[in-house]
């Protein structure tokens, strides 16, 4: 299948959008082809009725085995090319379940430090190099490793845990160099920091590839290929970068032009940016403020996903919370002057109430991509329909254009 590029990029300024299809519900291929079949055609004709329309696919591990079984693999194809349609970007992150039960620290396991995560990720591998169209790269993002709060300070442990994830990523990059040599094609695994991740933040983006997945992947995958270790790093490089999630980098605290600047300083690519917005409050003084503060902060506080928190206080310190509903008895008694809170809400909603959402970061980013060059793939994921508080939900469909539009108007507007 080829895409056109001139006509798909000229509606979105250069760039391939689309949207998470992990906001639907359902774990086996049959149910994600009939939320694709629901949702993406009518999107498609609302936004861009005359141009290829992307699919970022989000596909558990029980979809990716029967999707590879029969001719299922063939017959999507044949959906793709009929309704012009294109897939670019997968979503590895949740191997199971992910909707209507308890997912929290799970989402993490099998961590990539397990045979299950690597197996996993080549059926994906395996999949994308099927239905990526010729002329595009394409990524499939994926967990930082591991769960920081499952290892605590066994610094020998963190330390296994990240060599086996070296090897299982060494063992990804060669199935997606053996595709390159074979169709041309470039793919790419997408690691997604977030907070308690293993690697959550700028620095330890930059401390796992340079004294981690360079020297040591590096190594592994030079033995593997018969290649010199420079090259072998030149090929880790092109093959493992990273999902900016612009959702997660904000409860960091960071700023969008200089993680642009420190990424690409160590050489470091970005292979998808995932456009999301956090929940952000600034904090004051007066406990009657903040006892309002957590009973808006409350409906948030709900038992699928974690929602990381982190404060930031006034000597600019850090304070982390593994999740909002242990961070709400401490907000009383609290020396934060703000919190922002690992809750994806909708992109198009910039104040709530007395909370507010990092929406700001987002237009930064848009705008910084606009000079930089540093990814031309978009992902809307804004997954958390379901456990909204009811008063922000509307028309599920219509939620998803709105978000689209107000991404096309970003981008408009730079």
């Amino acid at each position: 299948m080829k895409v056109s590029r001139r006509g798909a990029e000229s509606q979105r300024n250069g760039f391939h959008l689309t949207y998470c299809s992990n906001i639907h519900p359902g774990e086996s291929w049959l149910e994600v082809f009939a939320n694709l079949e629901k949702y993406i055609p009518e999107l498609k004709s609302r936004l861009s009725a005359t141009a290829p329309f992307g699919i970022g696919l989000r596909l558990a591990d029980a979809a990716a085995k029967e999707l590879l079984e029969s001719n299922n693999l063939a017959q999507f194809q044949g959906w793709l090319t009929q309704q012009d349609l294109y897939v670019f970007t997968l979503n590895g992150f949740p191997y199971g379940g992910f909707h209507r039960q308890v997912v929290k620290d799970q989402v993490y396991s099998p961590d990539w430090s397990i045979e299950e995560r690597l197996n996993y990720t080549l059926n994906l591998t395996q999949i994308l190099a099927t239905l990526l169209p010729e002329g595009l790269d394409g990524g499939i993002s994926t967990l930082p490793l591991s769960y920081k709060l499952w290892w605590g300070k066994d610094q020998a442990t963190y330390e296994t845990v990240v060599k086996k994830s070296c090897f299982n990523l060494v063992s990804v990059v060669v199935e997606m160099i053996r595709v390159y040599e074979q169709t041309g094609k470039l793919l790419h695994i997408n690691l997604e920091p977030e907070p308690d991740g293993l690697i959550e933040n700028t620095s330890e983006v930059i401390d796992f590839y340079q004294n981690w997945l360079l020297p040591i992947g590096g190594s592994y995958l030079s033995e593997k290929l018969n290649i010199d270790q420079g090259l072998a790093e030149t090929k880790l490089l092109e093959h493992v970068r990273i999902c900016y999630d612009t959702c997660h980098f904000s409860v960091e605290y960071e700023e969008p032009k200089s993680i642009f600047a420190r990424l690409q300083s160590a050489g470091i690519k970005i292979g998808k940016i995932q456009i999301s917005a956090a929940i952000q409050v600034k904090i004051p003084a007066e406990i009657e403020k903040r006892n309002l503060i957590v009973e808006r902060l409350r409906p948030f506080a709900e038992s699928t996903y974690l929602h990381q928190v982190i404060e930031r206080r006034s000597d600019g310190t850090l304070h982390h919370y593994p999740d909002l509903i242990n961070a709400l008895p401490h907000l009383e008694e609290s020396l934060a002057e703000e919190w922002r809170t690992h809750f994806h809400v909708p992109i198009f909603i910039r104040d709530y109430q007395i909370l507010q959402s990092t929406q700001d970061d987002i237009a930064t980013v848009l705008r910084l991509l606009q000079t930089n060059n540093a990814c031309s793939h978009l992902e809307i994921e804004t997954y958390t329909w379901d456990v909204l508080p009811s008063e922000m939900k509307i028309d599920l469909l219509t939620s998803i254009q709105r978000e689209y539009e107000w991404v096309l108007k970003e981008l408009a507007a730079n």
